[in-house]
């Protein structure tokens, strides 16, 4: 049988981490592909080298092209133009919708059984596109995004409350971008809500630094996106597929119907194991969070219309 094997499409900043972190938690082999010569050739190198120093004896791969890919169990998209400072999400879509579709072919053609995972923004679009165009059904094509988004609420709210991350249950759904719903009714700090812990005005800074968490460190980095904690969100949920972990996180995923939506790609709690999406859970929303979700979802419908597949 031999290991299984992860791809990971973009050998930048996210791709790179996403092939640092899946190689050091010895999950898969790992290829990483990219248009650039040499570029994924090298990291993978660099990663191999690093095997000794940390033990990890997986393979990693660097390729031009998708024959190394064949026979893939996860693949992890994260090509696409990244935001630069100023340039909205949404300002991504129409290259970015180009450069998926195609990366979605290649890798449809190749490994038929893999599960996609879509990294590249505006992401809940850029899932539609990869599952629109792969064919696959809708358990097998995901966007990493609520993963991602609730790491940034946890981790404001431990700061905050200066507790272990790990105390801290959240979660944080909707659309990827400054509409994204954190789940305040849902939030507790090992069983304590925080609403008890934390004054309205303080809960609602987090929220509002937690939408804009992505922003912020554009801002900062001034040539650039974030990359660590996007890619081991990614990491994450391959790990939860590869190794049946059953873990109950949100990700965007396909609607037909559930929390009213229908043919969209949206951020929802679900249970994810070796079949990919096993079921989408229903969470009980207060009618203020039920609002900002609709509107979430409107801002992605707009985008999945501008789409125009």
């Amino acid at each position: 049988m031999g290991r299984p094997k992860i791809t990971v499409v973009g050998a930048g900043n996210v791709g790179a981490t996403c092939a640092h972190w899946a190689a050091a938690r010895d999950l898969a082999d790992v290829v990483l592909v990219d248009v650039v010569e040499g570029m994924p050739q090298g990291k993978s190198l660099d990663l191999m080298q690093a095997r000794p120093i940390f033990g990890f004896n997986v393979d990693v791969v660097g390729a031009n092209d998708y024959e190394a890919t064949k026979g893939s169990k996860v693949v992890i998209i994260t090509a696409g133009i990244p935001r630069k400072p100023g340039m909205s999400r949404e300002d991504l879509i129409n290259t970015n919708k180009n450069i998926v579709a195609t990366v979605t072919k290649e890798i449809a053609a190749r490994s038929p059984n893999a599960f996609i995972i879509v990294v590249a923004n505006p992401l809940d679009a850029m899932c539609y596109v990869a599952y629109k165009v792969s064919g696959f059904p809708r358990k097998r094509v995901m966007g990493m995004a609520g993963i991602l988004d609730t790491a940034r609420y946890r981790c404001f709210i431990a700061m905050e409350l200066k507790v272990a991350v790990e105390e801290v249950q959240a979660m944080v759904l909707g659309g990827h971008g400054d509409d994204m719903v954190p789940v305040v009714s849902a939030t507790n700090i090992s069983g304590v809500p925080l609403t008890s812990l934390l004054s309205k005005k303080r809960i609602q800074a987090l929220v509002e630094r937690t939408r804009k968490g992505g922003g912020e460190i554009v801002a900062l980095l001034k040539t650039g996106s974030a990359f660590y904690a996007p890619a081991a969100a990614a990491v994450q949920m391959a790990e939860a597929i590869l190794k049946d972990q059953k873990r109950l996180v949100p990700v965007s995923a396909y609607l037909t119907g559930e929390y009213g939506l229908n043919d969209l790609y949206f951020g929802v709690p679900v249970i994810l194991g070796a079949g990919g999406i096993e079921k989408i859970i229903p969470l009980k929303l207060t009618k203020e969070e039920e609002a900002m979700l609709q509107k979430s979802a409107a801002a992605v419908a707009k985008t999945r219309d501008d789409l125009k597949m």
